[in-house]
């Protein structure tokens, strides 16, 4: 195993580019950019999710350009970016579409014997794939004809950032990357062929699959590490492979993560392929910070009607929730309002609601609880089946970052201490860590 001192590691966000010059040794961030991606195609369907390959490309090779220019004894190049999504390239290597992001909808048309393909795909195989997903949105341009004529094989954007910088002509996808797509056995670490080809897929189209860390090529004489998905990547960055060490982390949604030496397969919890022998056992809510924000419009909402200036709540409703941690007795707030992911068609509730508790800090301390309780639910599912401790609480996200009182629920949940990850560019950093143990 070759150990480098300097690494560049680089995350190909849906909407941002963000890259680091990560120094191994000193476990510290030496230099970190980010710049907008910028790069979504309008089209004349709403369920279109496009963006511009080239654009990509372009933006993510001149920040990498930039980085070298001021690490010039820069060791290794590690890549990272947004999963599911996929491109389809030539047989010279070359993109020949547009990319279809994880965000397109296309699965999801009603199209197929009054079916979305997901639904029928679902039915015809027993395998559960969502729109988005690579092996859906190939399925889908084959049989309506709109598979590109040059089109030999299909990967995601970060992949074929590897492909450009190294000069490689056909796209080798680490198996957190292959996973993504969909039809992906995970314990065999390998595409579920014979389901794809009774669906209909020539499978001489997939890509070829790693379980290593391994160099793909070399960029201006220092090697380019096969692509990671954007959450292992994040996991590593966060984390590294420290064994019970629970991830938390609160965005836009909620996401629980452990690693694992075990594959499981549970209700609500992905065993996602990290490395080798590893893997990420996650654990994701579809509201997660989006609960709090709801809450937040709530309050917004009511404070204008009342002529109360158009003004973010979040300050009010921090201080408000210390003092709802001090409730003897406090509502219970389930915080499933999109559903989950198994059953989308769940929603949320409110119980035990008394004269005492039924106040804004009650209900705001409450909903701050139920996002932790869901994560935590989750966490036992994994604990349940791999014996798994929660000796240490790692919390990521702004939904943490920003809020002691949830960060405070998280500590007593879990009976563990919560510590913030140390990098912000969490993805990008665990790009760079793993390029800087790759394989020979």
């Amino acid at each position: 195993m070759d150990i480098y001192m300097k690494a560049i590691g680089i995350d190909i966000g849906t909407t941002t580019i963000s890259a680091v010059v990560f120094d191994d040794t000193q476990e510290r961030v030496l230099k970190a950019l980010t710049i907008q991606n910028g790069s979504f195609i309008r089209t004349e369907h709403e369920w279109e999710r496009l963006q511009d390959v080239e654009i990509i490309i372009e933006k993510a090779k001149n920040v990498l350009d930039e980085l070298l220019k001021l690490y010039p004894d820069t060791g290794t190049i590690g890549l990272t970016g947004q999963m599911h999504g996929i491109l389809y390239v030539d047989d010279g290597g070359k993109c020949c579409s547009p990319l279809y992001t994880w965000q397109d909808q296309r699965g999801n048309l009603p199209e197929f014997e009054g079916l979305s393909l997901a639904q029928w795909v679902s039915q015809k195989s027993g395998v559960q794939v969502f729109t988005g997903y690579g092996t859906i949105t190939h399925l889908y341009q084959q049989r309506k004809g709109q598979v590109p004529q040059k089109a030999v094989s299909f990967c995601t954007v970060p992949d074929y950032l590897g492909m450009v910088i190294t000069g490689r002509k056909e796209p080798l996808l680490h198996i957190s990357m292959a996973a993504s797509l969909g039809f992906f056995d995970g314990r065999k670490k390998e595409f579920l062929k014979e389901k794809l080809e009774g669906l209909g897929m020539d499978t001489d189209m997939l890509p070829e699959v790693t379980d290593t860390f391994s160099a793909i090529g070399a960029y201006q004489g220092r090697p380019v590490t096969v692509a990671i998905g954007d959450n292992q990547a994040s996991f590593l960055g966060a984390v590294g492979v420290r064994e019970n060490t629970v991830l938390l982390n609160v965005g836009t949604g909620g996401q629980v993560s452990v690693v694992s030496d075990r594959f499981i397969e549970a209700e609500g919890i992905e065993a996602r392929p990290l490395s080798a022998d590893k893997y990420l056992l996650v654990g994701s809510s579809l509201c997660g910070g989006r609960a709090y924000a709801i809450l937040e419009n709530f309050f917004r909402s009511y404070g204008t009607a009342a002529g109360i200036e158009d003004v973010p709540q979040y300050d009010i409703m921090e201080k408000l929730a210390g003092k709802g941690m001090k409730l003897q007795d406090g509502m219970e707030v389930t915080t499933t309002f999109n559903g989950t992911r198994t059953n989308p068609s769940l929603r949320g509730s409110i119980h035990n609601i008394s004269k005492d508790n039924f106040t804004p800090e009650g209900l705001i301390y409450g909903v701050l609880r139920g996002i932790a309780e869901e994560l935590h639910d989750m966490f036992q599912v994994m604990r349940g089946y791999t014996g798994i401790k929660a000796d240490r609480l790692i919390g990521s996200g702004n939904g943490v970052r920003k809020n002691t009182v949830l960060r405070h629920i998280f500590e007593e949940l879990f009976e563990a201490r919560l510590f913030m990850a140390k990098y912000k560019e969490e993805a990008a950093c665990g790009a760079a860590i793993s390029s800087c143990h790759k394989e020979k």
